[in-house]
């Protein structure tokens, strides 16, 4: 029985093992689960993970804050080191600048508006009283 090569271009791959060779995913569980919740979708449509992956292909995945829209180059079953992996892929225009805009918006949202948690009794005095002198 022949292994299949990765550089065949008739070599069938699944989805999660294809994200998990192009190095979107560390393991391929966590890429089966990313299918399986939703965040990765096929050609527009919402893909399961036993999916063949072909050339052309164009995959739509969500990494923590990221949405990246990219188009299949390479099939390869195999994980090898990132330079290898980028060349399975190639990111669209559109998604590249769209990740750019929303990274610019997240740097712009100030810091200080974030809260440490619940407000200590110290600072729900202050609150209080603030409330109270804007009533008087």
């Amino acid at each position: 029985m022949e292994k299949q090569n990765s550089n065949n271009k008739s070599a069938k791959v699944r989805l999660d093992k294809w994200l998990w060779a192009a190095r979107f995913y560390k393991t391929r569980a966590i890429a089966k689960q990313a299918i399986d919740g939703g965040k990765v979708h096929c050609d527009g449509v919402r893909a399961k993970p036993g999916k063949e992956v072909s050339e052309g292909l164009k995959i739509s995945l969500r990494q923590g804050f990221d949405d990246k829209t990219v188009i299949v180059k390479g099939v390869s079953d195999r994980r090898r080191g990132a330079t290898d992996a980028q060349l399975l892929y190639e990111e669209t225009a559109e998604s590249i600048e769209q990740r750019q805009l929303k990274m610019e918006q997240r740097k712009a949202v100030p810091k200080h508006l974030q809260t440490e948690g619940r407000p200590s009794k110290r600072d729900r005095r202050l609150i209080h009283q603030f409330k109270d002198s804007q009533l008087e």
